[in-house]
């Protein structure tokens, strides 16, 4: 199945920040991929390739990663003659070897990325099935069922993704008590509306502006005031006790020095050390239907991980902590630091070694939690790659927003499709943690 031709070019993510749109084509269609963009960035991710020009897009222009794929990467790709059906690994193998770093800085993660991500829909094309099947196959699925993963929305913005003085970054719900993906979504946008009338009641309208992800920002600075607010929508909207809560504090964003400041937002610091940090969040699993706890430490701060982790009774996910990365993941199995993976594909730049990152993560008896980005297109492909991991949950946002809703509708669509086909399916529900391996 040859490839007839490859094009990238400049387009624009959900914060007005230019990205890699590549299109490939071969005999059997025309396939696209658009890059997404991470603000709360990792030291340890895949390197995204930026222009650095100031007088176009304050230097964020990616005409040397477009470069790349139509120059370098692309012309090599079409003169290898692969069989996207079968060879997505050599595909990103030879990607990885023209870039030559560890890193991907050379060429850029998010040139190579965009090329990943077409050989995959044009592989899957090119075998006759669903881009979620194809990577089930690429995981060497050995169960005939699929899983429709629990939807972790991020409703309010705190951290690099809002404007507001809260630290933390995200606050999830996550409706695991839905009897199907539909009814979870439907859950979740009832909870989003009732979330929005509290926050006009309480704060005014003014206060519902939306940050990065599509969840409200409203004035407010303690996780515990936007916990509150998620408890009573919740109960607002009915669904007590089948919507549990997830928490993002993404606190690499206020780290320095082993240090976190809870008010890195404001003219006032509000210094902590990880052990106090640490008690902050037992009180709060204690108080509140906390299921998930995602980077509490820093992506360093062994120490504090491996502590926490002794006796943490939620999913403990690491994000910069792991950044996708296959030895990251070693090493925190090693130290017994986590138990769940964060899998974005772009912070380690193609399919095949976020596949392998996932692999390995499932050997462990962890879980994977498959995430968007802050900076998102509509691209829709996590949403099958969700259901092709087995992964159980995933997070893209709000219930707002195009870029986030075009995951949320691929899942309903692929629930639909794997209805009308007959295909045996499930949703994750309560054991979103351990679907992979049931």
């Amino acid at each position: 199945m040859p490839i007839t031709s490859i094009q990238a070019s400049q387009r624009l993510d959900s914060r007005g920040k230019p990205t890699v749109q590549t299109t490939l084509t071969t005999e059997h269609g025309i396939f696209t991929s658009i890059v997404p963009s991470g603000a709360s960035k990792g030291d340890y991710e895949a390197v995204e390739l930026r222009d650095n020009d100031k007088t176009a897009y304050q230097g964020n222009g990616v005409l040397h990663a477009v470069h790349n794929v139509n120059n370098v990467l692309g012309p090599a790709l079409v003169k290898a003659n692969f069989d996207l059906s079968t060879q997505l690994k050599a595909v990103d193998a030879l990607l990885i070897d023209l870039d030559k770093t560890s890193d991907k800085s050379n060429l850029g993660a998010n040139a190579i990325l965009s090329l990943s991500m077409c050989a995959a829909r044009a592989g899957a094309a090119a075998a006759g099935i669903s881009l979620y099947a194809f990577i089930a196959r690429e995981m060497g699925a050995t169960s005939t069922d699929f899983v429709l993963p629990v939807p972790f929305m991020n409703v309010l913005n705190g951290g690099d993704h809002s404007g507001n003085a809260m630290a933390f970054q995200e606050f999830m719900i996550a409706p695991v008590g839905a009897e199907s993906f539909a009814d979870a979504v439907r859950f979740n946008a009832e909870t989003y509306a009732c979330l929005k009338g509290l926050i006009v009641k309480k704060y005014g309208k003014a206060a519902i502006g939306i940050g990065d992800e599509g969840g409200f920002a409203p004035p407010i600075s303690h996780p515990s005031e936007a916990l509150d607010l998620l408890v009573q929508a919740i109960e607002d909207a009915g669904h007590t006790g089948k919507i549990k809560v997830g928490i993002d504090p993404a606190s690499q964003s206020f780290e320095k020095a082993g240090e976190y400041d809870l008010g890195f937002k404001t003219d006032t610091a509000q210094k902590m050390g990880s052990g106090e940090l640490t008690r902050l969040y037992r009180e709060l699993l204690d108080k509140y239907p906390i299921v998930l706890l995602e980077d509490p430490f820093g992506q360093d701060d062994w120490d504090a991980w491996m502590q926490f982790n002794k006796d943490c009774e939620v999913e403990l996910v690491g994000d910069d902590l792991l950044a996708t990365n296959i030895e990251r993941i070693k090493m925190a199995k090693r130290k017994a630091a986590c138990d769940s993976l964060l899998l974005k594909i772009n912070q380690i730049g193609t399919l095949s070694e976020a596949l392998a990152a996932a692999k390995e993560a499932f050997s462990y008896d962890w879980s994977v939690f498959v995430s968007h980005r802050s900076g998102e297109t509509t691209d829709d492909f996590i949403a099958d790659l969700t259901v092709g991991v087995r992964a159980g949950h995933l997070k893209s946002g709000a219930p707002c927003r195009g870029e986030r809703v075009a995951k949320y509708n691929r899942l309903m669509d692929i629930e639909d499709e794997l209805r009308a086909r007959g295909l045996r399916y499930r949703y994750a529900g309560e054991g979103f943690r351990r679907a992979h391996a049931s």
